[in-house]
């Protein structure tokens, strides 16, 4: 877990790529709001797509290998952005370079896709009694990346300028992919499998040797498996709003606070700063919570503060209460992941990797969604859209309150499925 963790901290600061340093681009390429927000949104789109297959891939491989090809393509993809700002920058950098500069960030953007990854990772080390408490500790401490980086690239590029940021940037990437090779290790079934024994004999050791979780067949099936259980798209869609909303804020906020409320540059990254860290840190007693009272019930409650705080996000015109509904949204995000995971195992336990493909992949997507809607929202309607913008969120969260009590509905339906396997 703790190595899925650096690995997944490491990967994960690419949410922040390009969120705390948009407008030094805006300056010198003229860029317009739908532009500022498909260029924040870039890395999420590698990042959101990518964990399906990656996801799926852990059934099959276990994690590390699948870890370590994502961190090397981010890697690639931050050198590729450094090599630009070093060749161009600031002189020759124009509307011309943006297409390269949105081809970097989605290839930097693969490092986000270690999520899926390690969620296999962790699940199969941990018993069922247990996961809620592992996954939350494992996402929770690798989600505070983003909001680090956004309070750190600004000060390196403040005293040594854009390059500096980008390569700092780069040196820790290198970093994390040389701590993951060391410190991350597959469950026993993967071992036992790599060491040369069959599937069977691999599964019938790692149960002596206490893992719960098995995998299906291969990655193919376990997508498969996963994508013909229906209570997957429920989960995928709680996810959207909960994790890639978690995204989509992480990356528009400097643009909002600055654009709406003319914050100093400082304010706007501190305000996204504490909305990141404090949207992930809540998601670790949000996974205890989750264990203890129900991934339902608490994804219920954390929906109803992502509700609450949209509303006051898209309708305030001071500070003070925009900033209440920034971080009650930031709460209820951070809470409902944690549920949201919880209840993965719980629903299909026979394919926990591809079910994280694609509740990972295809939710992670809001955070490549949302940020141009909400600038096509601003383009529109001028400032007040900044605010406005916010009632996508209105929206989703409202979807989410049903999708939850569908789930939990059919929660009784899941528990008698569940038995035999158990036995």
């Amino acid at each position: 877990m703790f190595g899925a963790t650096v690995g997944f901290f490491i990967g994960f600061g690419a949410v922040s790529l390009f969120g705390p340093t948009a407008q030094s681009f805006v300056k010198l390429m003229d860029l317009g709001p739908q532009q500022v927000g498909l260029l924040v949104a870039m890395p999420m789109l590698t990042g959101s797509l990518l964990r399906i297959p990656f996801g799926a891939w852990v059934d099959r491989n276990g994690g590390k290998l699948p870890f370590l090809v994502l961190l090397l393509a981010s890697v690639l993809g931050i050198a590729g952005l450094y090599w630009m700002l070093l060749s161009r920058y600031p002189d020759h950098l124009s509307q011309a370079q943006y297409p390269l500069l949105l081809a970097c960030g989605a290839l930097g953007g693969c490092g986000i896709a270690t999520f899926s990854v390690g969620i296999g990772q962790v699940s199969y080390w941990f018993e069922r009694s247990r996961q809620g408490r592992a996954l939350a500790f494992y996402a929770g401490l690798g989600n505070t990346s983003p909001g680090l980086v956004a309070i750190v690239l600004p000060l390196i590029i403040a005293y040594g300028g854009l390059r500096a940021g980008y390569l700092v940037s780069l040196a820790i990437v290198l970093t994390g992919l040389v701590l993951y090779v060391v410190l991350g290790f597959d469950a026993p079934y993967f071992q036992l499998r790599r060491g040369g024994a069959s599937r069977e004999q691999a599964m019938a050791q790692a149960r002596a040797a206490g893992q719960e979780l098995l995998p299906a067949a291969g990655a193919a099936r376990s997508l498969r498996d996963a994508a013909f259980s229906w209570r997957t798209w429920p989960l995928v869609g709680l996810y959207f709003t909960s994790f890639g909303g978690f995204l989509a804020l992480t990356a528009w906020l400097p643009t909002f606070w600055g654009a709406y409320y003319h914050a100093p540059h400082w304010l706007a990254l501190a305000l996204t700063a504490g909305f990141s860290l404090f949207s992930s840190l809540i998601r670790v007693p949000g996974g205890a919570w989750a264990d203890r009272l129900g991934g339902e019930k608490v994804a219920f409650a954390a929906f109803l503060s992502v509700l609450a705080g949209a509303l006051l996000m898209s309708g305030a015109s001071v500070l003070g209460l925009t900033v209440l509904g920034e971080f009650l949204m930031g709460a209820g995000m951070g809470v409902a992941n944690a549920a949201v995971f919880r209840l993965v195992p719980q629903y299909v336990p026979d394919a926990v990797g591809g079910t994280a493909g694609w509740v990972g992949g295809l939710g992670a997507l809001g955070g490549f969604v949302v940020p141009p809607l909400l600038g096509r929202v601003a383009q529109s309607l001028g400032p007040v859209g900044y605010a406005r913008g916010y009632l996508v969120y209105v929206v989703l969260a409202l979807l989410c309150l049903g999708l939850t009590g569908l789930l939990a509905r059919t929660r009784a339906g899941v528990a008698r499925a569940a038995r035999p396997l158990a036995a």
